[in-house]
């Protein structure tokens, strides 16, 4: 591990999820959780990893006023595709330059078409949003209240919208070379074959730390979180909610 860590008394990497796993889906962090963060972070090296983008990210984890990218050694917005390391941002990768410009408004029209025949309870706005490193698609869009959110989430798990949508799209664009990985509440992300949240592993590996660890909601099969859950460098932590998060570290930690 390199001086850059060396008062932390473990060479452990502890690295968050964002929506469900250190916030509710996006919504801003609480004292306790950010409080817990900061001790933590005496004891190990820590970061967090979310599919959003680094705004998005910095929104919901900044406590009054204060900036997220301070909080934490690693700061892997898109899946690490838009990368910090100690607040100083890493080379990142670009989708439109992988994908080109044809394919991705083949995909698209594709999927705005299907988005405008869905049969759902409420349509809102910003359907797709365009990243650096990946697309984000939500049927219902990006624009919903959180009670919408809420709604929808609960409809999607009876009715499987998303889980349709993204077999409809591999089989249509299988020749693409894309990842369509359901995340959050109302979305699912489209990003290159291995641009999911292992990616950010290749930021930590000369650090040669003792153990890394994994914090998230989504680790089945499918989920966002999954990749980098059940990859062999790292040990999974499957989470159900910031306060089993605040309670598992707490467990590992803190216990006397």
């Amino acid at each position: 591990m390199s001086s850059s860590f060396a008062d932390r008394p473990q060479k452990k990497l502890l690295l968050f999820d964002v929506d469900n796993t250190l916030t509710p889906a996006r919504q801003e962090v609480s004292l306790e959780m950010i409080t817990l963060l900061r001790e933590l972070r005496k004891k190990v090296v820590i970061g967090v990893v979310g599919g959003s983008d680094y705004v998005k990210i910095s929104e919901q984890l900044s406590y009054r006023g204060g900036k997220a990218i301070d909080e934490f050694d690693y700061f892997f917005a898109e899946n690490g595709l838009t990368a910090y390391k100690l607040a100083k941002q890493l080379p990142s990768q670009s989708y439109i330059k992988y994908v080109g410009e044809e394919r991705h408004k083949k995909l698209v029209n594709f999927i705005l078409h299907y988005i405008a025949d869905l049969d759902i309870p409420v349509k809102r706005g910003t359907f797709i949003e365009f990243r650096n490193g990946m697309i984000n698609v939500s049927p219902i869009g990006r624009n919903a209240t959180i009670q919408e959110r809420n709604e929808f989430e609960a409809f999607d798990k009876q009715a499987g919208v998303r889980a349709k949508f993204v077999e409809v799209l591999r089989e249509k664009f299988a020749d693409y070379g894309l990842t369509f990985s359901i995340g959050g509440q109302i979305s699912f992300d489209v990003f290159p074959n291995g641009w999911d949240k292992t990616f950010c592993l290749r930021y930590v590996a000369d650090e040669n730390f003792e153990e890394v660890h994994f914090f998230g909601d989504k680790t089945y099969p499918g989920g966002n979180d999954h990749e980098i859950f059940s990859d062999p460098r790292t040990i999974g932590h499957s989470v159900l909610n910031p306060p089993d998060t605040l309670r598992i570290l707490k467990e590992l930690y803190f216990s006397s």
